[in-house]
């Protein structure tokens, strides 16, 4: 994660190279030790793939910070249902009558004596 994007792309080449290598070892009848290497080249791939991915999320995030409109990719996913609902500002906005009206006649107050 501490690694620049060009230093993860060249790690990620070189992995593939291996893969490619340990494959051809496979197909030739190699060792079981560089069969059992193969799982581990491409777990090594997926990691570099991951937090390279990661990165370019981050950076795309950080470049939208502040701006009115994100890309869909980096808006919450949530659910449709939820997306598509008011939100809690909007739920409780009243029309200019219904303001007027709760001014002029408040709710009104009763004292109960027992």
């Amino acid at each position: 994660r501490s690694k620049t994007s060009k230093e993860l792309l060249t790690e990620l080449d070189e992995q593939k190279a291996e893969l490619a290598q340990l494959r051809l070892a496979k197909v030739s009848g190699g060792a079981a030790s560089k069969l059992a290497k193969i799982k581990i080249v491409r777990k090594a791939i997926a990691r570099i793939l991951t937090v390279y991915n990661q990165k370019q999320k981050a950076d795309a995030r950080k470049a939208c910070k502040g701006k009115k409109y994100v890309p869909l990719d980096l808006r919450p996913k949530k659910t449709r249902a939820i997306r598509r609902a008011l939100k809690t500002e909007q739920k409780f906005m009243k029309t200019p009558r219904q303001k007027t009206k709760a001014s002029n006649f408040p709710m009104r107050r009763f004292a109960v004596t027992m």
